[in-house]
C-alpha cells in the first residue's frame, strides 16, 4: 500500500496514536510506502523523501496505486516556493493552505492531480533539482529567522532544527535525511573552523557524545539555527554562544561541508 499527503500539513507520531509524540510531518504531496496498519485506523509509513518511518492517521492521507507512486518516485518533482500560497481542490472547489517546500505531483501550468484528485495552484514554484548555491541557501535560511521550534516541525509556523536544515537545503536542490545525527554522516569533515563557510551544516553533541543539534553556517563567526526560535548566534571552536545568556548553550561536534 502506498499513500500521498493530501493536506497542508500532517502530524507523523512515534506510535500509533494522537496522543504519541510528533516526531516529524509531511507537507502536502509527500508521498510514502504504508507497511503496516492498525484497527484504530493507523498506519506505519516510510517516506521517499527520506526514507523516515513513523505513524500517521489514515484520515489525514490519499492511498494511491503501486503505478501513481512508481509515477512519483520517478517524477522531478515541483516545489511549492512561496512560505503561504493557497491550492484548489477542484471536486469541491475548496481552498487551503499549502507551505513552502510542499511538493506538487504532476505539475504542468498550474494543474496538480494526486491519482484520480485534481488541484489548481497559481503559486510560484521551483524544480527539486534547482541548482544549489551557497547564496541561496543562505537567503532560505534567513526567510525563516524568528519562525518558533516545535519538535518534529517543517514549517515556518514551528520547525525543529534538523526540519529546518532539512527544508532549506531542500528548497536549494539537496537532499538531507530528517534527524540531526543522519544528517552528519554526509559531506567532507572540516578540521577547524576557521575552514568553514557559508552553507555549511555544524553540529553539536550532548553530554553522552550524541548528536543532538544542527545548524547552517553563514560566515566562521556566525550561525543561524533553530533553538526556540530560528535565530543567528555566534559560534567557535566551543560551540554555539548565546549572547544573550552570556554563555555556550551547544557543543561543537563537527562541520560537515555538503556543497562543494
Amino acid at each position: 500500500m502506498h499513500g500521498v499527503c493530501n493536506l497542508s500539513l500532517v502530524p507523523c507520531r512515534k506510535e500509533p496514536s494522537n496522543e504519541s509524540e510528533m516526531v516529524t510531518q509531511l507537507l502536502f504531496g509527500e508521498h510514502f510506502t504504508v507497511s503496516e496498519t492498525t484497527e484504530s485506523g493507523w498506519a506505519k509509513i516510510k517516506t521517499s523523501y527520506d526514507a523516515y518511518e513513523c505513524w500517521v492517521n489514515e484520515k489525514q492521507f490519499a492511498a494511491v496505486s503501486h503505478k501513481t507512486f512508481g509515477e512519483l518516485e520517478k517524477e522531478n518533482a515541483v516545489l511549492s516556493n512561496e512560505f503561504i500560497s493557497f491550492i484548489n481542490r477542484k471536486k469541491n472547489n475548496s481552498i487551503f493552505p499549502l507551505l513552502i517546500g510542499s511538493v506538487l505531483p504532476a505539475y504542468k501550468n498550474g494543474e496538480v492531480k494526486i491519482e484520480k484528485e485534481d488541484f489548481y495552484f497559481e503559486g510560484n514554484v521551483i524544480n527539486e533539482h534547482t541548482k544549489t548555491t551557497t547564496k541561496g541557501i543562505i537567503t532560505s535560511a534567513l526567510q525563516f529567522l524568528e519562525a518558533p521550534y516545535l519538535w518534529g516541525g517543517r514549517s515556518v509556523f514551528g520547525i525543529d532544527c534538523s526540519g529546518f536544515t532539512q527544508l532549506v537545503f531542500k528548497l536549494n536542490g539537496i537532499k538531507l535525511l530528517r534527524d540531526a545525527y543522519q544528517q552528519a554522516t554526509i559531506g567532507e569533515t572540516l578540521n577547524f573552523v576557521e575552514e568553514s563557510e557559508a552553507g555549511d551544516l555544524a553540529f553539536f553533541d550532548n553530554e553522552a557524545g550524541k548528536i543532538v543539534h544542527v545548524g547552517i553556517v553563514m560566515n566562521n563567526e556566525t550561525i543561524i539555527h533553530a533553538s526556540g526560535k530560528v535565530r543567528i548566534d555566534k559560534f567557535d571552536h566551543q560551540g554555539i554562544f548565546n549572547e544573550e545568556k552570556r554563555k555556550y548553550s551547544h557543543n561543537l561536534r563537527v562541520i560537515k561541508r555538503v556543497v562543494r
